[in-house]
């Protein structure tokens, strides 16, 4: 009869680990999706600012093509109204990947101002630039800018930190190595579900510089 508990127990716990991270993955992204909002219903949601997130470069220093769709949507959607301010979050963690110094150049060559765009050079993780986000940037409510199966972290982050935001979706189109993507996602996910119960710092802090000033104190 114990060994029959043992048994029962044993499948019980099996049966909860096996199934909490598919558990999570749902809860994730059901609690996100009403917040995915299609771009003609952003203008009554008063931004501070649109916040772009990093999607990588490529080794001749140029926006991945993932991160152009980015950037062209936080473009549509500064030069619509959406926003006062342009806030791009990338790695810039090593001299030679400079990924938020290409996004500014991007949107610099499409005629935003200078002082218009903000930049996170510590964004090493979706959790840090939506952090950063508000702890140094001041941000209360945002925009956030990136692809729809990345939407939905990014909002729930944003969420569980106290921030006030939508997410715009950029232009749905499947990416060369996209199911790889679409299983770190699942993981990170998880990771962040977590990560954000206890809610730990991100690698830099340092001097705020909020959303609402010159978006050139932030550049190098």
């Amino acid at each position: 009869m114990m060994m029959k508990k043992k048994r029962i127990i044993l499948f019980l716990f099996l049966l909860i680990v096996l199934t909490a991270p598919f558990t999570i993955n749902r809860y994730v992204t059901l609690s996100t999706t009403q917040r995915i909002l299609p771009q003609e219903e952003v203008t009554g949601f008063q931004a501070d600012c649109i916040l772009v997130l990093g999607a990588g470069i490529t080794p001749d220093g140029r926006p991945s093509y993932m991160l152009r769709d980015r950037l062209d949507k936080g473009i549509e959607l500064y030069e619509a109204g959406a926003a006062p301010k342009l806030l791009l979050s990338g790695d810039n963690g090593q001299e030679r990947y400079d990924e938020v110094n290409a996004m500014k150049q991007y949107v610099l060559e499409h005629g935003i101002p200078k002082e218009d765009v903000f930049l996170d050079h510590a964004g090493f993780s979706t959790y840090e630039s939506v952090y950063r986000a508000k702890a140094i940037f001041q941000v209360e409510r945002a925009i956030i800018v990136t692809q729809k199966y990345h939407l939905y972290r990014a909002l729930f982050i944003a969420k569980q930190l106290g921030l006030e935001t939508i997410g715009i979706s950029t232009l749905e189109r499947r990416y060369a190595g996209q199911w790889g993507r679409d299983v770190r996602e699942f993981l990170a996910r998880n990771k962040d579900f977590f990560q954000t119960l206890y809610k730990p710092e991100p690698t830099f802090l340092g001097e705020v510089i909020p959303i609402s000033g010159d978006g050139r104190l932030s550049h190098d």
